[in-house]
């Protein structure tokens, strides 16, 4: 895919985001870019009606391959808070801030979070066409935490009221609302997880999307590939896994809504276990789907992975 550069000169660009109309249609909302959907839906219920929002990576998309465009610069150049997952989730986010130049305050929502490190000690993005190495340490699915969905949601307040001060009242209220909400979700995870017996707690995954869940309530995943979409999984990784998944007993296969299935596929029929899901991992459903919201992300997965465990 074409990089934001090669689509458009620079000076091109920046007429486009100085002559293009507002992303704000209402200029007393505050202005907001998330980057994938998950962060989008956290936005929306801390900032209600008092933001305008723009999420670049929607649902049933992956944001570890995401190419931006030219309007997602522009939104970047037009918005007052960008909130980003970091940890090197978003492999485009440094060219596409550069690109905008805006003056937004870019806001990490995983600074605070309880983070775990990347097994493999980094991962590789695909920009311009060239796999390029980043070697952060880390995991950046936090949010499978809930624990960590906490610390988003505080972030995000933080960033609004910095942004808003009069609309703090608000974003102070619904965020803690939202806490609340979040408080129930890690219970009913805690006490379906304790009812499903210890020898059936072996899931395989597309990619390693779940050690943040696998920490905090304790079901084990097996995957293929790494924490990003873009390494690949090779034959002796592949049969590496089958060996795993006999020797550990895993349960079942589950797809994910971002990744392509064949592979899990594969997997299944050689292990011959049952495949289950989708599961949602770094995306949301459409608005019609299952998991539209990270509640119903969480529900879903928990019954999806509960359901399938269990069977005989």
């Amino acid at each position: 895919m074409l990089s934001l550069r090669s689509l458009l000169p620079a000076s091109l660009l920046t007429i486009m985001i100085a002559f293009s109309p507002h992303v704000r249609a209402d200029e007393e909302k505050l202005g907001v870019v998330a980057t994938f959907s998950i962060i989008g839906d956290f936005a929306t219920i801390v900032g209600g009606d008092r933001i305008n929002l723009k999420t670049l990576v929607g649902p049933d998309s992956d944001a570890h391959v995401y190419e931006p465009r030219p309007a997602d610069a522009i939104a970047l150049a037009r918005a007052d808070v960008v909130l980003v997952n970091g940890l090197s989730l978003e492999g485009f986010l440094d060219r596409l801030i550069e690109a905008s130049e805006t003056t937004a305050e870019i806001t990490v929502l995983t600074e605070g979070a309880d983070i775990l490190m990347d097994p493999n000690g980094g991962h590789y993005h695909y920009i311009n066409g060239r796999s390029v190495f980043h070697a952060t340490p880390t995991d950046p699915h936090a949010w499978q935490s809930v624990a960590n969905a906490k610390v988003f949601i505080g972030n995000i307040a933080r960033a609004f009221c910095s942004a808003d001060a009069e609309g703090c009242p608000k974003y102070e209220a619904n965020a803690a609302t939202y806490h609340d909400k979040l408080s129930a979700l890690d219970m009913d995870i805690r006490n379906a997880i304790a009812d499903l017996p210890e020898d059936r707690r072996v899931a395989v995954v597309a990619h390693n999307a779940f050690r943040y869940f696998e920490r905090d309530y304790g079901v084990t995943f097996l995957a293929p590939q790494g924490v990003s979409t873009e390494s690949e999984a090779s034959a002796a990784d592949v049969a590496s896994l089958i060996r795993e998944i006999r020797e550990r007993r895993a349960r079942a296969v589950f797809s994910e809504n971002i990744t392509d299935a064949r592979l899990v596929e594969q997997i299944a029929s050689e292990a011959g276990l049952a495949l289950a899901g989708p599961l949602y991992t770094d995306a949301l459903s459409p608005a019609d789907g299952p998991a539209p919201g990270y509640l119903e992300l969480m529900r879903h997965n928990l019954n999806t992975l509960t359901d399938a465990l269990n069977a005989d």
